[in-house]
């Protein structure tokens, strides 16, 4: 985890060192080991270094080949070292003295525009090609390294944050109205917005080419929602899952430093943690630290809810840990994190991940293993229930309503419902209503403010953003691959990435490995589901490595209460403040509506749903837009 920084002036103006430097400076927090800064008259990049692999303790960036036509700066960890190192022709050379930067430059030397392709790991680089002319960047698969961008006639400006590029006077500072709606609907699918008008995302798995007369965003990589994968035996299956899953958490491990993982008890951070475990031993290195949220004070109604240390006791007692448990029952869910994220955030459980992260950089740990989002890269298998109704395969449907029904202690008539009945019958019918009467098809949150919501076309906007989203599945893939495409990672994945840097920290996520997703995605529907197991390719995979309690359990955690009760029990008085101060909300939020939730979820905190996301999601709002000034 590093920073980058750019200023490329389209009108051949001259960079002002200082002005970049600024940049630079603003995000010192994600890099305190070196800093480098690289100016060629209206072209001027910036670096700022934190040493977590081997190999980056003797990187210098920008780095530019012995010709200078080249110049690159990179926030990047590449994974596929050996298999470039022998196409580019590095093999003369120690490994361990070639940069990921150079790998970078020299795929870009050999493939030109298309070296993103051929590079596997996490990554956001800029290229400045001189013969050319042009500024070339990309932005890894997924999005886990962060990218934002700023162009006018005059400039484009890149960094790793927004507040880097807000350094700048040509970068105004002027709210964007579409996300702060996007924020109170919880809508994510826009990857390129920000709350700033003009302060843009680039996507994850695209390029930007940036030239005088020219910008062109191009996308390098997708999941192929056609691939299938046929293997003669679920042993066959189980090992190939197990090859490339130790080889996704193998690749994350490359580090000089202690290295640290989450620890929830659930199924994914705890294989993770134990697969790091077994190849750090193997290896000869320390142990693994591992980092629970343990919530011992809360009453036994919630416990039944929350607590996991039964099942992070499990792991631990297998040892070869360092664990550190966080008392999360004693912490703040409004934590002070507005500066970090430049952004008002609806996140709230990241609390708990900034204790986490906290808490590893006192032990001195730079790499931070993190379980993020098993769910949807090995995926439950529901969609497997729907594929089997449409396909009226009953035998096998009805069999495991009944296994599932046991194991979840679920109504098999609930089931029914919910996965054949209602995709089959119910869904068909709305979808062709709307289509017809073409009406809005996602519910406005009727926390907007209404006249606000039609001053922007809010309707408009989201139909079409999601338009192409909407449609009924009939396959387990295709319900897989909806969620694997959602634009709900990228926002996590930056959110978690600003909470790791603010203690210098690299989060590291085997589960967003791109050939684990694609894998994944390509399996048939019996790997996902099977006699009543969701995920069972992981739970089988995880023989003789997770304990059997672990790899077998059913239910997981709800972090819902502590947030709950602990946002009522700190900040009462800030939210009455709040509900009685509304002149900086009134424009976008309906009030009436937004009393009423906190009504609901102040007198019944623990059975609030929709409320308290409501309350929550009002309040950051309030103190960004407070603290921001942005004028409109």
């Amino acid at each position: 985890m590093s920073a980058i920084a750019g200023i490329y002036y389209l009108d051949g103006q001259p960079v002002d060192s200082i002005a970049l430097g600024r940049m630079v400076d603003i995000l010192a927090h994600r890099g305190s080991d070196a800093v480098g800064i690289w100016s060629e008259g209206f072209i001027g990049l910036g670096h700022r270094m934190l040493w977590t692999t081997p190999e980056s303790l003797h990187e210098q960036l920008p780095l530019a080949t012995q010709t200078e036509n080249l110049v690159i700066t990179a926030d990047a960890r590449i994974d596929n070292r050996e298999e470039l190192i022998a196409a580019l022709n590095f093999s003369n050379r120690p490994s361990e003295k070639i940069a990921d930067s150079q790998l970078i430059l020299a795929a870009y030397q050999k493939w030109g525009d298309r070296c993103p392709e051929k590079l596997l790991g996490d990554f956001a680089f800029a290229i400045w090609d001189s013969c050319q002319q042009k500024l070339f960047c990309a932005r890894d698969p997924m999005g886990v390294k962060p990218f934002y961008y700023y162009r006018s006639n005059k400039i484009f400006a890149f960094a790793s944050e927004i507040k880097a590029l807000l350094c700048l006077p040509e970068v105004p500072r002027e709210l964007n109205e579409l996300r702060v709606a996007y924020h109170l609907a919880l809508l994510f699918e826009d990857q390129t917005i920000t709350f700033y008008q003009n302060i843009l995302r680039l996507p994850g798995a695209h390029t930007i080419t940036v030239g005088s007369e020219k910008t062109q965003i191009q996308r390098y990589w997708s999941l192929d929602p056609t691939r299938e994968i046929r293997l003669r035996s679920n042993q066959e299956y189980t090992e190939a899952f197990r090859e490339i899953f130790t080889q996704a958490v193998r690749c994350r491990l490359r580090t000089a430093f202690p290295v640290g993982s989450t620890l929830s008890g659930g199924l994914d951070s705890s294989s993770i943690a134990c697969t790091a475990r077994n190849l750090l031993a193997e290896a000869g290195k320390p142990e693994l630290h591992t980092f629970s949220a343990i919530f011992p004070s809360l009453p036994k109604e919630d416990l039944r809810w929350i607590d996991e240390r039964r099942y992070i006791n499990a792991v631990k007692a297998l040892g070869g840990f360092k664990s550190h448990d966080i008392h999360a029952d004693r912490l703040n869910p409004l934590t002070e994190i507005l500066w970090h994220d430049d952004e008002a955030i609806p996140a709230p459980n990241l609390y708990i991940h900034q204790a986490l992260y906290h808490t590893a950089q006192q032990q001195g740990v730079r790499v931070f293993l993190d379980g993020l989002d098993g769910d949807s890269t090995i995926s439950h298998g529901w969609g497997y229930l729907k594929e089997l109704t449409f396909t009226g395969k009953w035998q096998t449907l009805l069999r495991e309503y009944k296994e599932i029904s046991r194991r979840y202690k679920l109504p098999r008539r609930r089931l029914l419902w919910k996965h054949s009945l209602k995709p089959m019958l119910v869904e068909p019918a709305v979808q062709l209503w709307r289509e017809l009467s073409r009406t809005q098809h996602n519910q406005i949150n009727s926390l907007i403010n209404p006249s606000f919501a039609q001053r922007i076309g809010l309707i408009e906007h989201t139909q079409a953003l999601l338009k192409n989203r909407s449609y009924p599945t009939r396959t387990a893939r295709q319900e897989h691959w909806l969620g694997l495409t959602s634009g709900l990672h990228s926002y996590g994945l930056e959110l978690a990435d600003k909470g790791a840097a603010g203690s210098a920290l690299e989060a590291r996520y085997p589960f967003y490995d791109r050939r684990l997703m694609e894998f994944c995605l390509a399996l048939p529907p019996q790997q996902k589901l099977n006699q009543g197991w969701t995920r069972i390719i992981l739970r089988r995979a995880m023989t003789d490595i997770l304990p059997p309690e672990v790899q077998w359990r059913v239910h997981k955690a709800n972090l819902g209460a502590n947030f709950k009760r602990k946002l009522l029990e700190y900040e009462q008085e800030t939210l009455d403040k709040l509900f009685n101060e509304t002149q900086i909300i009134k424009p976008y939020v309906n009030i009436s509506t937004l009393h009423a939730d906190y009504r609901e979820y102040s007198s019944q905190p623990m059975q609030s749903q929709q409320e308290v996301i409501n309350v929550f999601a009002t309040l950051t709002l309030n103190m960004w837009l407070n603290k921001s000034g942005l004028n409109i």
